[in-house]
This record gives C-alpha cells, structure tokens and sequence, in this order.
C-alpha cells in the first residue's frame, strides 16, 4: 500500500511540549515521526539565507551521482557556532531528538545539506543510514536523524519515501546497487522487495520548516527531481554518547553536545565563521 501522508506519526509543533507519550510511541512503532512547524517563517528563512551563502556551508559542496543526474552536498561533523550550528543545538531539534532516542545523552553525529537542483537532482536508493555507520565503528543502531526541508518537498520534486515501521526488521546487508558505473551503496534489494509487501510506503511530502525525526534502520529512498522546484533539504544525525564509536573514522567519536535555547537560532547572525566544523573531503568517504 502506498501513500501520501501516514497520519499517526504526524504531529504539530507546540512550544510547551517537547515530546509526549503519543509521539514516543509512534517512533517507536513506525520508525519515525514528522513534526509539522517545527521552525517558524522567520527561522527557515534564516536557515534558508545561511545555507545559500557562497561564503557559508554550501561552499564546500561535492557531486553525488545516481549515474545520470547529480545531487550536491555539503557534510560537517561537528555544528560550530553558525546558523547551520545553532539549529541543530536548539532544544526542540536537539532534545526532541533525545527523548525520542530514550533518554540517554546524544551528541551531533553530523550534518549535511542536500541540494537537489530543478531538472538535474539525483536519486538515492533504498537505504539504512545504519547500514553504512555499523561499519564506522557504532555497535547499536541508537542513532537517528532529523531531516528539514529547506525547500518544499513534493513527489514531483523528489520527496523522502519511507517504508513505515522497517526499522524493525533490524539491520541489512548493504552493498553496490545498480549498473557498473552507476552505483551506490544500498540495502539488499532481494530483502527489500519482500519489505515493501509487507511494510507502508509513504511519500513524506513535507513543508520548508517541518522536521522528520527517524530511526537510523528506517528503510528510505528519493526519486530524482525532474520538476522546476529545487529540493534542498537539511539532515543532521545524532549518536548516543553510550554508542560511542569503538574506532576513528572519518564521522567524529564522541563530542559533548552544547544545547542553546530556541531562541538562539533568530539572534544568531553567523554565516561565515565555519570554525571547527570539520567538513568531509569526498575522498575520505569510504
């Protein structure tokens, strides 16, 4: 079955909760839940501005193909003291996110900007996001991610499609999917066929300032973006400090997490200072 909205993981942000019972266990179920409003106009248009910057995180971006079409991205592994940094800070992205992990004390993983261009974004093929930071070193998939549109995210223009509740079948075997040449890294299709008979398919079409928080086993995929609407969105990943990575690797170990209020992000007014955010060189992705 597929559709368009699965409305017992939506919610709509409220300032006076930050995470009740009925959203706890809606990720716990299905694997995610998306949170409507979460950033106000004024806050996604300072986000927006930040990302767009020549001079800001966007600078640093890299080419990933699905062998025909090219999205570009921008990863950093720790948040720094920009826009982009006190976001991913605030209480209600940082602390929602650690509720809804349980509790235990999280730290940033990394973060990453998305930008899938009008008639030239790429896709992305079914995936875990554990299925790649298993082998970075983390022995539990207590990890998760929070994923913000930037932009408006349609079907037409390459929205997030998620397998509602597959997180559960545990971790998958991940390998190079698709044509020589022409591949990427994702889950084991042979499993994944059998998922999508048994499991939701949802379009997570969403609004710039929404926030889908999901789990890192949450099978997930995108479609190139063939329309005239750009797609860019904004994903930070958080770890457990108990899941601290048992090795180096080129995503960070273990970082103390400092929160801020929300009202941090609109009196913040950096977009240059990128100090100490350690941005990947493609090259070190392995």
């Amino acid at each position: 079955m597929t559709t368009t909205q699965s409305h017992d993981s939506v919610f709509h942000f409220n300032e006076n909760v930050v995470v009740n019972e009925e959203m706890k266990n809606a990720y716990n179920k299905n694997g995610y839940v998306l949170i409507k409003g979460i950033l106000s106009p004024a806050e996604i248009s300072k986000l927006r501005s930040a990302c767009e910057g020549s001079k800001g995180v966007s600078k640093h971006a890299f080419g990933r193909s699905d062998g025909s079409m090219n999205t570009r991205v921008s990863l950093w592994n720790h948040p720094g003291d920009d826009v982009t940094g006190i976001m991913v800070r605030t209480n209600k992205i940082a602390e929602t996110m650690e509720q809804l992990m349980g509790g235990d004390e999280i730290y940033h993983y990394h973060s990453k900007l998305l930008m899938k261009d009008a008639k030239t974004g790429g896709a992305f093929v079914w995936h875990q996001d554990y299925g790649y930071w298993y082998n970075y070193g983390n022995l539990f998939p207590d990890m998760s991610s929070v994923f913000i549109p930037i932009d408006d995210c349609r079907k037409e223009n390459g929205c997030l499609q998620v397998l509602k509740g597959s997180h559960l079948l545990g971790r998958l075997d991940h390998g190079s999917v698709g044509e020589e040449g022409k591949s990427q890294m994702g889950a084991d299709m042979e499993k994944v066929n059998q998922a999508i008979k048994q499991h939701e398919l949802v379009y997570v079409e969403m609004d710039a300032g929404d926030a889908l928080f999901f789990h890192c086993n949450l099978l997930h995929t995108s479609s190139q973006n063939l329309s005239d609407h750009r797609r860019w969105v904004f994903i930070v990943a958080y770890n457990k400090r108990s899941n601290n990575p048992y090795k180096e690797h080129h995503h960070p170990q273990y970082t103390k997490l400092h929160k801020v209020p929300d009202s941090a992000l609109l009196s913040c007014n950096e977009v240059e200072n990128l100090d100490g955010k350690w941005f990947m060189n493609p090259m070190d992705d392995q």
